[in-house]
């Protein structure tokens, strides 16, 4: 398990998600962390399976004519490092890849799948599934249609949800009780945001298995197996309450590119697609769903294979695609690259390079319904040249695809994994500094009621964007920002109020500034801070990657913000103080459902908590990214 965490934590370099100009000054800086060995994550190189093995020369054999060649839709070795074992091992017994590993006893694919996850197979979970419902736990209750519109919660993704709604108050988050917990099997992270409809949580996994959770007990009332981990969200569709002849579908997207819709009331299988045809697609925000076209962002991990000076870097980009959701008929598609790489010559290796490249789309769209148009963020180019879509905010219109408006926050930022310590030969001439956009763009209301667009940013950066036209309006810098650091994965808008969780973890390059990990509410009107909780080093010595700070997605209602932490808590902050109610350290282990024990860890990903009818829903576990691994899907219950 070690091996492979130590793997994950250089990958997410590669896989991370821009800078800026003067900003207003932060609050008084928090102290340093006293232990910085228990805040720094662990340094290693990212190393894959050595081929001349015994799996390796079998994988060459079987697996190397289309992984090793960059042919579509074959996604590279270094993906499916991101994959377990078990999910390798069950796409060669029972997936797409039966026919290519045919020839291969057992015995041999299950070297196949411990060589390329770089991790054993666990037998003692791989076989371990949750219960299924029985009697009325098992019934779908049509009188409960989808309680969120997708990821963001609301349409324009503001990640609020009203005190009515969620159940939880100032005065009774004091009583959440664990009310049952479920382990996903064989998994180091948990990174799916579950959604809420007919009485089910629906939740997808690191193994691949995305599951239908009866919300009152945790039994399974179905669960459908995809060809990779299930990172993104899932999404429903709408139907009227009462009415016992909808047929919902569920949607969401895995690890390596492959988009599907099923149906939400027994996982069967309704379409499949895969919304480009490069090796290394991989679809990591969740589709946003609105009126009947399923909205998808697309991104890559082309990052990773550009260490190798052979490769020709890169080709790489991003694109918003529209589906019709009940049929996966696509309706438009728009590059945030406008015209395909073309060479820009050979690197020092003899490899042919490409460009520009990247700007991928790691986050889930928001939906400005007023103005028609969708808003994403971009992150960094992978070749030079930088061009001018890096590091942006698009808003695209609804119906035709059409670019609006962009707004660039950080120029010239080129940067893939070449760019480390060991043969920077693919590393572009910009070298970073990798700001990406990997936290939603939301769209909120200020105090006085004008629409505003807030965009969260790696380099620690919020700015706030007019709708009509991308023009700033203000922005501050609120965390240090990183590599690994600033706003991460998502923030949260509610009565005149931003709310922003900053992470700052060390990744061992050298800032001008010090850290700011903590908790920052801001006025949405002007951008100045209302209050700031700093983040305290609460690390124990023996919680290996246990850090400060925030990356993980947060919820607000109008009176509580609900966050997990770096550092395993799981924290309610009172919203017009900032005050913390509550708060519970899950870096434990849970009982579970089915007899099994669920481990928690670090939160992380675009996985935020939700609260509805005083229950608190929460992913624990994130083995990624230097931070503590676990495998908890956590459920309270306000008493």
């Amino acid at each position: 398990m070690t091996e492979k965490i130590f793997a994950a934590v250089c990958l997410t370099a590669a896989i991370a998600m821009g800078g800026c100009s003067e900003q207003p000054a932060p609050p008084p800086e928090p102290s340093e962390p006293e232990s910085e060995s228990a805040a720094t994550p662990p340094r290693t190189d990212f190393v894959m399976g050595d081929l001349s093995s015994h799996g390796g020369q079998l994988y060459m054999r079987a697996c190397g004519t289309c992984h090793e060649s960059g042919v579509d839709r074959a996604p590279q070795r270094a993906m499916l490092l991101l994959m377990s074992a078990e999910s390798i091992y069950r796409a060669m017994t029972e997936g797409v890849m039966q026919p290519q590993s045919a020839a291969l006893s057992d015995e041999d694919k299950v070297a196949v799948a411990e060589f390329l996850a770089r991790a054993p197979i666990d037998e003692a979970l791989a076989g371990v599934e949750p219960p299924m419902c029985e009697g009325e736990a098992a019934v779908f209750d049509f009188e409960e249609p989808p309680v969120f519109s997708g990821w963001g919660l609301t349409p324009a993704s503001t990640h609020a949800i009203p005190t009515e709604v969620a159940g939880l108050t100032e005065q009774n988050v004091a009583t959440l009780k664990l009310k049952w917990a479920f382990a996903f099997p064989g998994a180091l992270r948990a990174r799916s945001a579950p959604a809420l409809a007919g009485g089910a949580v629906y939740v997808g996994s690191h193994g691949g298995t995305v599951y239908a959770l009866d919300r009152q007990t945790g039994c399974a009332r179905w669960t459908f197996v995809a060809s990779a981990e299930v990172r993104t969200g899932i999404v429903v569709t709408p139907w009227s309450a009462g009415d016992e002849t909808a047929q919902p579908m569920a949607f969401f997207g895995d690890l390596i590119g492959n988009l599907y819709g099923v149906d939400a009331l027994t996982g069967e299988l309704a379409w499949r697609v895969r919304p480009s045809e490069h090796h290394s697609t991989t679809l990591t925000g969740t589709p946003s769903l609105h009126e009947g076209t399923l909205y998808v962002p697309v991104s890559s991990l082309e990052v990773v294979p550009a260490a190798d000076p052979n490769y020709e870097c890169c080709t790489f980009r991003g694109s918003v695609i529209a589906y019709e959701a009940r049929t996966g008929e696509k309706q438009w598609e728009t590059f945030t690259i406008p015209e395909p790489p073309k060479p820009q010559g050979v690197n020092a290796a003899g490899a042919q390079n490409y460009g520009p490249s990247g700007s991928p789309i790691w986050n889930s769209p928001a939906i400005d319904v007023e103005r028609g148009q969708l808003l994403v963020g971009t992150g960094e180019n992978y070749s030079s040249p930088a061009d001018g879509t890096s590091d942006a905010i698009f808003a695209i219109d609804l119906e035709s695809g059409e670019v609006n408006w962009i707004f660039q926050a950080t120029q010239g930022d080129a940067w893939n994994t070449a760019c480390g310590p060991v043969d920077r030969t693919n590393c572009p001439a910009e070298d970073g500094p990798d700001y990406d956009f990997g936290a939603g763009t939301l769209l909120a209301q200020d105090a006085e009621g004008r629409d505003v667009v807030i965009a969260g940013q790696k380099s620690g950066v919020v700015h706030a964007l007019d709708p009509y036209t991308g023009e700033v309006r203000w922005q501050n810098k609120v965390g240090r920002g990183g590599i690994h650091a600033g706003v991460y994965f998502g923030m949260a808008a509610d009565s005149g109020r931003l709310f922003v969780p900053i992470s700052d973890t060390d990744d061992g390059r050298e800032y001008p500034e010090p850290r700011r990990p903590g908790m920052y509410a801001l006025d949405l009107a002007s951008g100045e801070y209302l209050w700031s909780v700093p983040s305290e080093d609460v690390c124990r010595e023996d919680q290996m990657f246990c850090q400060p700070g925030y990356s993980q997605a947060v919820t607000t209602t109008p009176e509580v913000l609900i966050a997990g932490g770096n550092d395993g808590y799981l924290r309610i902050f009172a919203t017009n103080t900032g005050e913390v109610l509550w708060e519970m350290d899950t870096d434990i282990q849970f009982p579970a459902v089915g007899g099994v024990t669920a481990d928690g860890g670090a939160f992380g990903g675009a996985a935020a908590p939700i609260a509805y009818q005083g229950q608190l829903i929460v992913s624990s576990g994130y083995g990624f990214a230097g931070k503590m691994p676990g495998n908890a899907l956590l459920v309270f219950e306000a008493q």
